[in-house]
């Protein structure tokens, strides 16, 4: 979605219309959701996580300050939405409790729409941030300025990471 829609979405949203928030979970569902779900990797987690995200937008929506570019915010939002809920779990819940693997739960249809087996694949043969920077990067159609500013990493750390990693995915088709 380009800038101009997206502040259009917005000011839809502050004027309690619906479809500006139908409009901008259609087009980043996806994106938020694969953000989340690197961190929480867990996908009913991350799946609510998505979800409260999106009702958070409807509440935050007059704060959002056009210009700015729309997919760093929301992303970081995103991304701080998880680290939170991260650290609330682990206040709940004893770590002996996290053994069982909950990944596999049902997806929704969201989910499985940008479920693909072979990307899924091949980013697990990448470490975790090289993952979030490749996710950043493709998904989120981010510069490596805005994603150095996301994960507080210098922007050469950041290109230079995100370079390795896509050597890494070449190899791995290459000699898959």
């Amino acid at each position: 979605m380009e800038e101009w829609r997206f502040d259009e979405n917005v000011s839809r949203i502050c004027r309690n219309d619906k479809e500006g928030l139908r409009e901008i979970y259609e087009d980043y569902c996806p994106l938020i959701y694969s953000v989340v779900e690197e961190i929480l990797v867990n996908r009913e987690d991350a799946e609510d996580v998505t979800s409260d995200f999106f009702i958070r937008l409807w509440d935050i929506a007059p704060a959002y300050r056009p210009g700015k570019g729309h997919r760093a915010w929301m992303i970081t939002i995103a991304r701080n939405m998880a680290v939170d809920y991260l650290r609330r779990r682990k206040r709940e819940i004893p770590v002996e409790e996290h053994g069982e693997d909950l990944h596999h739960s049902q997806p929704s249809c969201e989910v499985r729409i940008c479920d693909r087996l072979s990307l899924e694949q091949a980013m697990k043969t990448l470490k975790r941030e090289e993952r979030q920077i490749v996710n950043l990067k493709i998904m989120g159609e981010l510069t490596f300025r805005e994603i150095a500013e996301i994960l507080k990493k210098p922007q050469g750390t950041v290109a230079w990471c995100y370079q390795k990693a896509m050597q890494k995915l070449r190899e791995g088709k290459l000699n898959g």
